[in-house]
C-alpha cells in the first residue's frame, strides 16, 4: 500500500428541504430537514486520492456536528492511511478518546456523529486504494486483521477477542457461496417509504399498492401520536398488505414504558413482527421490561438507530431487552465499532436489521449488512435491511434495489460520495436551494 498521506479534510453542511413534504416525519420528529455533515479527505497520491464519509442528522444542528469534524479534524491531518489502518484500533481510539475532546462525549452525541464521518471517510479511503466496495473489503479480509480494527475495551465481559475471531473463522465455511447467492439475489429489504406520519390516508393507499405492484413484502409504519389514528392507519395497511406480508410499527421514542405496553397490545391485533423504538433510546431495563410483556404477543422489540455506542448494545443484548438488533453506520462509531455490534449480536444470537433512509444511510449500510450475512451470521432468518427512497439521485453511486433486495454494490469504496452539483446546490445556508426558500419566506 502506498503511503497516501492526508493533506486536507473538508467539511460541509449540506441540508435537503424535506420537511416541505413530510418526508421522514414521524411521532417525534415531526418536521425534519433530512442533513449530512459531509466529509472530504485529500491525499496527496499521484491519483489525488480522496476519502468521502458523512453523517446524518435532521436539519438544525448540523453546524454543530460540523464543528466537531474541524475540532477533530487535527488529529487526521498529516497521517497517513498506511499509518491509521496498520493499528486502526489506535486511530479509533485516539480520534474517540482525546484526552480534552472526550469531556464532551465521551463515544456519545455530537462528538460521536463526527467520528463517524471521518472514520467513514477512512473507510472510504481505503476500500478505493484496495479497488473493492466497502463489503468486499472486509468480506476479504484476514479474521485476524478485521479483529485488529475493533476497540474491546468494555465489552470484554460480553465479548472476547478470541471469541470474535472464533465467529469468524467459524463462518468462513459457505461464505463463498453466500457472496455469490448475495451478488445474485442480494440482500432482503423492507420500505417505510409508504407511511411516514405526515402522509394521508390516500398517500399511503397509493404507495403502499405501488410498492406490492414492486414486489416488496415487508413494510414499516410510524406510530405513536394517537391511538385511535394508530389503528386506523394499521388497519388501512394490513389490509392493503394483506395477512402473509409483513408489518412492522415504530413510535420513535415517544411513549413511557407502561404506556408502550399499553398502546402496543392495542396494536397487536395488526400482527406487527416488531414495535421499533418505544422509548427512551438509553433505557435499556424499560426495553426489557416492554420486551417480556410483549413476548406472549409475538411482538418482539427493534432499537439502535440512537443508541450511543457498542456498550449501550452490549447492555441490551445481556439484558435480552431487544430482540432485532438496528445498527446505525453514522450513529456509532462508524465500522469500526459495527463490527464490534454485529459480532456481539452474532453470539447471542440476535439478528441485526439495520436502520436506513435519511440522506446515504441506505448507500452505507448496505455494505455492512452484506459482510453481515457472507462473513458472520450467515443466516437470513427474520433478518432484513431498511430501505427508505428518498435522495439517491444525489449520490455517485446510489444503492440499487431489485425485487425488494439490496443489489451488491460494485464500485470502490463505501458509497459516501455525493454528487458535486448537489452538495453545492444544497449546502447550508448559501446554496441555490436555501436561498430560493429564504427569499419564499421573504414574500
Amino acid at each position: 500500500m502506498q503511503e497516501n498521506k492526508i493533506i486536507k479534510l473538508t467539511v460541509r453542511d449540506v441540508r435537503f428541504p424535506t420537511s416541505l413534504e413530510q418526508h421522514g416525519s414521524d411521532a417525534m420528529h415531526t418536521d425534519p430537514d433530512y442533513s449530512v455533515a459531509y466529509v472530504v479527505l485529500e491525499t496527496d497520491s499521484d491519483a489525488a486520492l480522496k476519502g468521502y464519509g458523512l453523517t446524518f442528522t435532521v436539519g438544525r444542528g448540523t453546524e454543530i456536528v460540523v464543528c466537531a469534524v474541524k475540532a477533530l479534524s487535527t488529529l487526521v491531518v498529516g497521517k497517513t492511511l498506511k499509518e491509521i489502518v496498520s493499528d486502526f484500533r489506535g486511530f479509533y481510539r485516539l480520534l474517540s478518546s482525546d484526552g480534552q475532546m472526550r469531556w464532551v462525549g465521551p463515544e456519545k452525541g455530537v462528538i460521536q456523529l463526527a467520528t463517524a464521518a471521518i472514520l467513514n471517510a477512512v473507510w472510504d479511503l481505503w476500500a478505493r486504494v484496495e479497488g473493492k466496495p466497502l463489503w468486499k473489503l472486509l468480506v476479504d479480509m484476514d479474521p485476524a486483521k478485521l479483529i485488529s480494527c475493533i476497540d474491546f475495551r468494555y465489552i470484554t465481559d460480553a465479548l472476547t477477542e478470541q471469541e470474535a475471531l472464533d465467529i469468524l473463522v467459524k463462518a468462513k465455511k459457505g461464505q463463498k457461496n453466500r457472496e455469490e447467492q448475495m451478488l445474485k439475489e442480494g440482500y432482503p429489504a423492507y420500505t417505510t417509504s409508504c407511511a411516514w406520519l405526515g402522509y394521508t390516508d390516500q398517500q399511503l393507499t397509493q404507495l403502499c399498492s405501488e410498492a406490492l405492484a414492486q414486489g416488496w413484502t415487508k413494510f414499516k409504519v410510524k406510530v405513536g401520536a394517537d391511538l385511535q389514528d394508530d389503528i386506523r392507519r394499521c388497519s388501512l395497511i394490513r389490509k392493503l398488505i394483506g395477512p402473509n406480508n409483513t408489518l412492522m410499527i415504530d413510535a420513535n421514542q415517544r411513549w413511557d414504558v407502561n404506556e408502550a405496553i399499553t398502546w402496543v397490545t392495542k396494536l397487536a391485533e395488526f400482527h406487527p413482527l416488531w414495535i421499533e423504538e418505544p422509548t427512551c433510546p438509553d433505557d435499556v431495563l424499560g426495553h426489557a421490561s416492554i420486551s417480556k410483556a410483549l413476548a406472549p404477543l409475538g411482538i418482539g422489540v427493534a432499537t439502535g438507530e440512537q443508541c450511543h455506542n457498542r456498550v449501550m448494545f452490549k447492555q441490551f443484548l445481556q439484558a435480552a431487552a431487544l430482540q432485532f438488533v438496528q445498527i446505525d453506520s453514522c450513529r456509532v462509531g462508524s465500522v469500526n465499532e459495527n463490527l464490534a455490534i454485529i459480532l456481539m449480536a452474532a453470539k447471542f444470537n440476535v439478528p441485526v436489521c439495520p436502520h436506513a433512509g435519511g440522506v446515504g444511510l441506505c448507500e452505507l449500510v448496505q455494505h455492512l449488512i452484506l459482510f453481515d450475512y457472507i462473513s458472520v451470521s450467515a443466516s437470513l432468518n427474520n433478518r432484513m435491511c431498511e430501505y427508505v427512497d428518498h435522495l439517491h439521485e444525489h449520490f455517485k453511486s446510489p444503492t440499487i434495489i431489485r425485487n425488494a433486495h439490496y443489489i451488491p454494490p460494485k464500485d470502490p469504496g463505501y458509497s459516501c460520495e455525493m454528487l458535486e452539483e448537489s452538495v453545492q446546490k444544497h449546502q447550508y445556508p448559501d446554496g441555490e436551494v436555501w436561498r430560493a426558500i429564504e427569499q419564499q419566506g421573504k414574500q
